[in-house]
């Protein structure tokens, strides 16, 4: 399984050339090329990563927003979701239920709800296939349930909204907003998740020095004993590790 940062930028106006477009991942196992999340950044240039399926996190703008005008492909999301999209011209519409394992083109994906908005609520996912497992979850303010959805995970690819600054707040009686990523810190080191890395960038990591910002997390990540990374635009990663 191949993972491969087709964007790593948060919904913020600051750009870099690393991190330039909305996060979104594709996944490549055997014949599938499947797409995780796809922003405004994405409208009309998805035919570039030809995915054969698409999965969706939530409903977001920067997440969904390059299906404005469709999809080439089957999209894969919860009913939530979907129905958040239902203006959106999708011909294949694929409901994803909650906590438990759908395979799409051979790779597993089961989606955990986590608190992020009121609007439009959020899941992670946890991913396997071939010997290898991650949990993606670019936009999170907490994750009650992290203990069981990070066992046995190889990495977990999180929130780089904000280093240390909390950005989550209530509304309504709910968490709303982004964790720190020391909090997620915490969250692997607690569930024995050794590495991290941070996408879905904010702008103290958008606009600051990338040698400064990767020794502050890496100064972080080493209080937790885990090794810990910011994805750019581009990065490529494969699971299992060789």
């Amino acid at each position: 399984m191949e993972l491969r940062f087709l964007g790593t930028r948060g919904e913020i106006e600051p750009r870099s050339r690393s991190h330039r477009r909305h996060s979104a991942l594709l996944v490549r196992y055997g014949g599938a090329r499947i797409m995780i999340d796809c922003g405004a950044d994405w409208l009309d240039r998805i035919e570039i990563v030809a995915p054969t399926a698409i999965v969706l996190t939530h409903a977001h703008l920067d997440h969904a927003a390059g299906l404005a005008a469709g999809a080439p492909c089957p999209v894969y999301a919860t009913k939530q979701t979907l129905d958040l999209l239902g203006r959106f011209p999708i011909s294949d519409r694929r409901r994803l239920p909650l906590r438990k394992s759908v395979k799409i083109g051979g790779v597993g994906f089961t989606a955990f709800p986590v608190q992020h908005s009121i609007r439009a609520p959020a899941v992670g996912f946890r991913v396997s296939a071939g010997g290898g497992c991650f949990f993606y979850l670019p936009d999170v303010a907490g994750f009650p349930g992290f203990s069981l959805a990070l066992r046995g995970v190889d990495v977990y690819i999180g929130d780089g909204a904000t280093m240390r600054r909390s950005m989550a707040r209530m509304k309504r009686g709910a968490l709303i907003g982004h964790a720190p990523i020391v909090s997620q810190l915490s969250w692997c080191a607690k569930a024995k998740v050794r590495r991290a890395i941070f996408t879905h960038c904010g702008s103290p990591i958008v606009r600051g020095r990338a040698r400064t910002m990767s020794a502050v997390l890496q100064g972080l990540a080493r209080e937790h004993n885990i090794a810990a990374s910011i994805a750019r635009d581009g990065d490529r990663l494969r699971l299992p590790a060789a």
